[in-house]
Order: structure tokens, then sequence, then C-alpha cells
């Protein structure tokens, strides 16, 4: 099984009305939900752990989640309220503004030996979860108990709005990576991180301390890799009409999870392993469900019958 662990939240995304007024349109979203999403819907044995509200907005994700196939049984649902972030598309990036004081994914507790590590190929972490001091912590507990068994996949998905003291953030991102496998992050992403620090330095410093595989995502100008096997790889983003970018980066990140899961490479030592043709077959697939996911509004992770794939 894969597992997603984070945030689940409705996502008011931005739309029009009759009058071609702005508007919003409720829709199930969250950074960890999606990944969990986009890789059952793709076919992977898949679940997520976090908090869900029992809430009329809980009701709603629990259902996407499940018509998704994500298996929810490691979910904590309780009756504290969902987590609202508005959305607002400015020059082309998704810009939130969250209503998250007392939610259900901020009183997320880490149910500890409820997951069968044993059984579970690997975890993604990362995003929102992340930034406050008691999901940080809960989530830090999940990993101790995965790290024997599974491959850590992190993406930070960084919210600047939602930072209150940025040293401290950056200490635990930092944190998190020194325990990851796999990290992937977008160009804007990397850029709160790490300033103007060339990609390939900080790259080949992320594969010394131990991880085996870094994704920079760059929206149209498409992805590059670091591997200390394969190499360096980069691959192109294909041209779709763009609606929004909503969910694009949590898409890239399930397909990426999922090819390398497909070709059996998500472990860790076969990830360690892989070769450069593997390599890129998993990133162009991911590359393809990110684009599809921007032709259609909200996070919207394609399925396995809209994707084709030669292996």
């Amino acid at each position: 099984m894969l597992i997603a662990c984070g945030d689940a939240l409705i996502d008011f995304v931005p739309t029009r009305n009759a009058e071609g007024r702005e508007a919003v349109m409720p829709a199930v979203g969250g950074s960890c939900l999606n990944v969990a999403i986009g890789m059952a819907r793709l076919g992977a044995p898949t679940g997520f752990v976090g908090g869900i509200s029992t809430d009329l907005f809980g009701q709603m994700i629990a259902d996407h989640a499940t018509a998704s196939n994500v298996e929810l049984g490691l979910a904590t649902r309780s009756d504290h309220q969902t987590t609202l972030a508005f959305v607002r598309i400015v020059a082309g990036e998704s810009h939130y503004a969250f209503y998250d004081a007392e939610t259900a994914t901020r009183n997320w507790t880490y149910r500890r030996g409820t997951i069968p590590f044993e059984t579970v190929e690997a975890v993604h972490i990362g995003s929102t979860t992340l930034v406050n001091d008691k999901g940080a912590a809960e989530t830090k507990a999940l990993i101790a108990d995965a790290l024997t068994t599974s491959t850590i996949s992190f993406d930070p998905n960084c919210r600047p709005n939602l930072v209150k003291d940025k040293p401290a953030y950056l200490a635990r991102m930092a944190e998190f990576a020194g325990n990851a496998d796999l990290i992937k992050m977008s160009d804007v992403d990397f850029n709160y991180l790490f300033d103007d620090e060339p990609y390939p330095q900080r790259a080949n410093a992320l594969l010394g301390q131990g991880t085996s595989l870094v994704v920079i995502t760059r929206g149209n100008n498409g992805a590059v890799a670091w591997h200390a096997r394969a190499g360096q790889i980069e691959v192109a983003a294909p041209k779709v009409e763009v609606v929004d970018t909503i969910g694009a980066g949590d898409s890239f990140q399930a397909a990426l999870l999922f090819g390398l899961h497909r070709q059996e490479r998500l472990a860790r030592q076969e990830l360690r392993d892989i070769g450069a043709d593997e390599l890129r077959r998993a990133l162009s697939f991911a590359a393809n469900c990110a684009a599809l996911t921007c032709s259609r509004p909200g996070a919207d992770p394609p399925w396995s019958r809209e994707i084709t794939w030669s292996w």
C-alpha cells in the first residue's frame, strides 16, 4: 500500500457566475489528500492518514476520497470543523487564504501502532500539516515508525502566509528533508526555502545527506531531477490550455510515486538503484498527469483510463 499523510480540506476555487461576476466553488482539496486521490485513481492501493471532520464539508471530503478508491480506515474522524482555503489566481499562481483554527486537520493525532508499516511501500508527507507544531510533531512520530520499512516521500508545498517564524520553519523543513528518500518541490517552493541558490548545488547537497531522488517542477518549463546513479534528467511539460494550476504539483507527485511503484522502483533500495530510462519514464508520466490536471478546474487528478502509458 501507498500512504499519504497530512491535510484534507475544502478549496473555494475561483469561477464566474451567470452574470460574469467573480464567484467561488467548493472543491475537495488538501495537498496530501490530493496525492492520495491521484495515486488511487491511477490504480495503486492507497490509504490516507490525517484528520477529517464529521461536518458537512468533512462528509464531502470522505465521499470524494472513497469514490476515488482511497482507503480511509487510517484517517481520524472528529467533530472539529473542516479547514477552508479560498483560492485566488494571480499571474498564473494560486494564492491561498486559510481558515484553519481548531480544525480536524489541526487536531489530528497519530494513532501509534495502527499502521502496519511492513505492508506500506511508501509514505508521503508535506504541506500545511507541517507548519503548525502539533501537526509536525505527530508527523515526525509517524515517520520515525515508518523509516525502517517504508520509502519516505516529501513535498514541502510551502504556504508562506501560514508561516509565523521563517527560521524555525526552514529548520523544520530541513529536518523532514533529512529523513526523505524522495523530495519534490516546485520552483516557487525552492525560492522560498533556498533563495537564489543554484538548483544543482542544493540537489547535490540533499543527495549527499542520503536522499535518493530530488525533483524540481517548473511549471511550463517542465521538471528536472537529480539522482546519484541516474544523474540529472529533464522532462518537458506537455502543451495544454491551462484552466488553473490548482493541484498540479500534487498530481505530479502522485503520478511520480505511482510510476515508480508501477516499475517496482519505489521501495528504498530499488529507488537507489533505478536507471535513467526508468526514471525518465516516471517523470514524463508525472508531467503528463500534471498537465491534464491543469486543463480542468480545481484539484482533479486523472484516472488511469484518461492516461496512456506503455509499461
